[in-house]
């Protein structure tokens, strides 16, 4: 067995010359041929050395809990947790091929503030309100789902088994052409984006085409990573 002491000083000793030089290189977020450097302008978002400019609230290491309660790594079953690279790959391919929309949940005011590029604001709270609610049926549809006619008994219980596609359906909506959502919010200690993934899980949204960035705007902020202040305050819920 390897002599942890002896394995802690050689990462010790391995580490200095890279904190050395950290003033002098540019940050990137992993060792990845596609996303290696920091890009300007309309280019891949990726580090920048601004720390500076982190909110105050997102540079604290605790919140009282509750409300402020730190979020388990994997929300539901089947939705998987995604990392900032991840983010960036969504966006900048899912979304681009218009299979997916990068989805702040956060309140309207904190969107107006500043969002992650890209993002299209749906408040939590539209996808806990009740099923007939107008704005929750015209948000589901923007995001490819199609609500049913009276499906009969028969019907129902033959999806159920797995044939026409029916593990992609329920009763009230359809969801073979439903886009797949990345949810964000404000950090680890944040509820909005698990409280709008459980209500989407509730809603039969396929969780399968669901995913939590879970680091959120705290994370995002922490390394350094562009924000912008969107030019359209209005929420994609509204238009």
């Amino acid at each position: 067995m390897k002599n942890p002491f002896y394995c802690s000083l050689f990462v010790c000793v391995a580490l200095v010359p890279v904190y050395a030089a950290a003033a002098n290189v540019e940050f990137g977020l992993a060792e990845d041929p596609a996303y290696p450097l920091v890009e300007q302008g309309d280019g891949l978002a990726m580090a920048s050395d601004n720390a500076d400019t982190i909110e105050e609230s997102f540079s604290r290491t605790s919140k009282p809990c509750p409300p402020f309660c730190v979020n388990p790594l994997n929300i539901e079953h089947d939705v998987a947790t995604v990392s900032e690279l991840d983010v960036i790959k969504f966006r900048e391919n899912i979304v681009f091929e218009g299979k997916g929309v990068l989805v702040d949940t956060r309140t309207s005011d904190w969107f107006g503030k500043e969002t992650i590029p890209g993002s299209v604001n749906i408040p939590f709270t539209v996808f806990e309100r009740p099923m007939d609610d107008p704005e929750l049926v015209a948000v589901l549809e923007r995001l490819g789902a199609k609500q049913r006619d009276r499906v009969g008994f028969f019907m129902r219980t033959l999806e159920k088994t797995g044939l026409f596609e029916g593990d992609m359906k329920t009763a009230d909506w359809d969801y073979t052409d439903a886009k797949a959502l990345l949810l964000w919010c404000n950090g680890p200690w944040c509820d909005q984006s698990p409280r709008a993934i459980r209500a989407l899980i509730d809603l039969g949204y396929p969780a399968d085409r669901i995913f939590y960035y879970r680091g959120g705007m705290q994370m995002w902020q922490t390394l350094g990573l562009e924000t912008v202040a969107p030019a359209d305050l209005s929420s994609y819920a509204s238009k």
